[in-house]
């Protein structure tokens, strides 16, 4: 068998099996992005935020080849990964995670761990609508789907779906929840002292405010590795706590005060 021969029945392979090439293509991603952040930043910018920024300019790459609206989808090859990131398969990992979430630990968290947890989402969303008002998106529909985005970059999008939000406002709220991990991942090393992580109830705390599960945890493990549980606990229910609120008390609140 010639190679041209090879070559072609392995396209034909992975043409025929999408969802499988959709997730070798996510692992070997995956896998770069851990290299990138283990051997270039020490592990302060964690795999996942490197990941989702790959992800994003290879989702560019593929509007701007092929014209079309579905990212690196739009090409035969890698059709699969619009099955992959479509709404079935997001649903699953987000009841996934909550399934992680062991519920006598949670408590141990107290009144201030869902004081910080509610704040920690209210906050991110009115900051992040504001700026959203500011540039130019005074529909509620978009304001609150980015500023669901600033909560985490899982919201964003879930949010942004459920209220038939645009796709680049939905692109747009990924890219906020993005900026928002960095900062966390970056900035929490270098405001521990100030902030007085050194004690388990702190990481609690903390993470219920920022609120970025992958943001806390390469922040805290920047920090002192022994607070990572704790604050990745109260951070999980961001995204639950999160797509429960965008699309709903969020939304009409946003709605009653901007209108339309």
């Amino acid at each position: 068998m010639t190679i041209a021969a090879t070559a072609t029945m392995f396209d034909n392979v992975l043409l025929h099996n999408g969802l499988v090439t959709a997730f070798a293509t996510v692992g070997i991603v995956m896998w770069g992005a851990s290299q990138i952040s283990k051997r270039l930043t020490k592990g302060r910018l964690h795999a996942s935020a490197i990941a989702i920024m790959i992800g994003l300019a290879l989702a560019y790459y593929g509007g701007v080849a092929t014209g079309k609206e579905k990212g690196l989808a739009d090409f035969a090859l890698f059709s699969g990964v619009g099955l992959m990131g479509g709404a079935m398969l997001r649903d699953f990992a987000i009841v996934a995670t909550a399934f992680e979430v062991q519920v006598r630990e949670a408590r141990k968290a107290g009144m201030v761990g869902a004081v910080s947890l509610l704040l920690g989402t209210v906050v991110p969303f009115v900051v992040g609508a504001l700026v959203a008002r500011a540039f130019g998106y005074s529909d509620a529909i978009s304001m609150t789907t980015i500023g669901a985005g600033a909560v985490t970059y899982i919201v964003g999008p879930v949010t942004g779906a459920a209220l038939g939000a645009s796709s680049d406002v939905i692109a747009l709220s990924i890219a906020t929840g993005l900026i928002k991990a960095i900062i966390v991942m970056v900035g929490t090393p270098f405001a521990a002292g100030f902030l007085g992580l050194n004690n388990p109830r702190a990481a609690m705390v903390f993470g219920g405010l920022a609120g970025t599960v992958s943001g806390v945890s390469a922040g805290l493990a920047a920090t002192d590795r022994r607070l990572v549980p704790y604050g990745a606990l109260v951070a999980t229910f961001h995204t639950g706590l999160g797509c429960l609120l965008g699309p709903s008390v969020l939304y009409l609140a946003t709605k009653a005060l901007v209108g339309g």
